[in-house]
């Protein structure tokens, strides 16, 4: 079976990463998580005081000059059987997946400076066929071409109740309604943004899981991936 490029868009907490993940895991494939790599740069923001906590306000001119100094990478956790980020060498996994760098990567993710910096690095890994990746624009702006294209939705009610499950199963302190006001908050902004907005490639293939379970949606996603690799040899 030839090796392809599979690139899964679609909106926050839909189950992405965890999709893509699991479906490298299984056909040996490298995963790319391009939404930890903006969380990434957001968290490497907020740590050199370039984020107003208060206000939400960007220094723009810092981070843009920091930009080269920001390299993102993935290794792989035996322990887990899938990949950690690393942020300049430094494992960041769980700092990167807080509410505090939630509530701010969006606003970081319309910088187009810092999408052009994250596409570059993007195309860098994934010049070789077996790739997964998942964001917002992968399948419209990163990988136009990807054999396989997935767009995963959800209602807003149900991302957010399995973002607070996920938050709460770590020890997190937190609100579903403020989780639900988030999730709707950064819907607006990758899909309103300028540069890159959160669309839907033609020859994407929906898939809404808002009531399906994980190894639904994985026998669905193997099953597609193994027709459309088949097709192309």
């Amino acid at each position: 079976m030839n090796k392809i490029t599979i690139a899964i868009d679609g909106h926050s907490s839909c189950g992405k990463s965890t999709m893509a993940k699991n479906l490298a895991k299984e056909l040996g494939y490298i995963y790319i998580d391009t939404g930890a790599m903006y969380r990434s740069v957001t968290y490497y923001a907020m740590q050199n005081g370039m984020i107003d906590s208060t206000t939400g306000h960007i220094d723009t001119k810092r981070l843009q000059a920091a930009m080269s100094d920001i390299h993102i990478s993935f290794k792989f956790n035996p322990e887990t059987g899938r990949p950690d980020t690393y942020l300049n060498g430094q494992r960041v996994e769980d700092k990167i997946r807080t509410m505090d760098v939630s509530s701010h990567v969006s606003p970081i993710a319309t910088l187009g400076f810092v999408r052009e910096a994250m596409v570059a690095q993007q195309r860098e890994m994934g010049k070789s066929k077996g790739v997964i990746l998942d964001g917002r624009d992968i399948g419209t702006v990163v990988f136009p071409d990807a054999e396989l294209k997935i767009f995963v939705t959800a209602s807003a009610e149900i991302r957010a109740q399995r973002r607070y499950d996920e938050l709460t199963a770590k020890g997190e302190q937190c609100n579903y309604d403020e989780i639900l006001k988030n999730v709707q908050e950064r819907d607006y902004i990758d899909s309103h943004r300028e540069i890159s907005p959160l669309t839907r490639a033609e020859d994407a293939i929906v898939l809404d899981n808002s009531n399906m379970t994980i190894p639904e949606q994985q026998a669905w996603l193997l099953k597609l991936t193994k027709e459309v690799a088949s097709a192309s040899e």
